[in-house]
């Protein structure tokens, strides 16, 4: 969706990455390189995303070997001071919103969910153990290719669990430090059918 509102995958991706990381600077060979995509179409995206203020540049000196060189490298953050930074931030988690949404779609297609339970990266928590709990019966090739394809759209990777509804109450008995991890902490619980059964 966004990529039809911007005009630009490339576009889309780079703003996508910068604005999930505002601390962090990159150069565009590591852009390039992150997004998988070509150096000349970052470096076109950056130049009119630099020009119109979206994004901001700093030279910073390289290490020994470039010192001798008399080299400095560019480095590219998003301009957290741009007047439309606010409402470019807020439309891109609004997109992220409906990708998760179209995930949630794909995954109960494919499964017999009874819990499944966004966590981790997708609630803020960086250091979380899993991205994503499921338990339920599903196929995991069609799990891997599904989130594989997610991960491209999201510029991400995702960590998911998948339990079966035996080893979640095993786990849950044994007051299991991973399950609980998950349980006790941030989440989005999508579907608890855990009640019912």
């Amino acid at each position: 969706m966004l990529e039809q509102l911007f005009g630009s995958k490339t576009r889309v991706r780079l703003l996508m990455l910068m604005l999930n990381n505002p601390e962090k600077s990159y150069f565009l060979r590591e852009i390039a390189r992150t997004l998988g995509m070509q150096l000349n179409s970052i470096r076109r995206e950056v130049g009119n995303l630099e020009k119109n203020g979206i994004i901001r540049s700093v030279a910073k000196a390289g290490g020994e070997k470039e010192k001798n060189k008399q080299q400095n490298k560019k480095y590219y953050s998003i301009n957290t001071d741009s007047v439309i930074f606010a409402e470019l931030k807020a439309l891109f988690l609004k997109g992220q919103l409906l990708l998760e949404k179209k995930l949630i779609r794909e995954i109960e297609k494919i499964s017999q969910v009874y819990y499944l339970v966004l966590t981790g990266n997708f609630v803020g928590l960086e250091k979380g153990s899993t991205d994503l709990l499921l338990v339920g019966k599903v196929n995991r090739n069609e799990m891997h290719r599904i989130v594989r394809k997610f991960e491209k759209e999201l510029n991400r990777q995702v960590n998911f669990t998948v339990m079966s509804l035996k080893e979640f109450r095993y786990r849950k008995d044994i007051t299991d430090k991973f399950l609980y991890d998950i349980l006790e902490n941030k989440k989005i619980v999508i579907i608890d059918k855990l009640r019912c059964i």
